[in-house]
């Protein structure tokens, strides 16, 4: 029977896959304030975990910090309670990436730019 668990174990292994992004985020303009949504799916067998970054840096979630305005959702994908955009800081506003991994690899998604719209546009004419 030892041999058949191997077997078995072996099989399991052969169906796992490396993660593959299926939905991917797309650019965003919002207003101060509002809520946003960042959508990314991935596949994977082993179910891939999502982290998302921003310009880079590895973006916080309710996941880090139950304050958090940021929540990955279960899907993967990242939604902002409300966009918080000041004078002098715009910890919202940049390019976005969702990265899936598992034990077989990476996938990362395209880059997703999220602005955010001002209340008033200035007329230059």
């Amino acid at each position: 029977t030892s041999q058949t668990s191997i077997n078995n174990r072996s099989r399991l292994r052969q169906e796992d896959s490396p993660p593959r992004i299926v939905e991917h985020p797309s650019d965003l303009i919002v207003s101060k304030g509002e809520p946003a949504t960042l959508n990314c799916k991935a596949e994977g067998r082993p179910t891939p975990t999502v982290e998302w970054y921003k310009d880079g840096e590895r973006v916080e979630t309710d996941k880090d910090d139950p304050r958090s305005h940021r929540m990955l959702l279960p899907s993967g994908s990242l939604f902002f309670l409300r966009i918080v955009h000041g004078r002098r800081s715009k910890p919202d506003e940049g390019a976005y990436v969702c990265v899936a991994r598992n034990y077989l690899g990476e996938a990362v998604s395209r880059n997703a730019s999220l602005e955010v719209a001002c209340k008033y546009a200035i007329s230059l004419i």
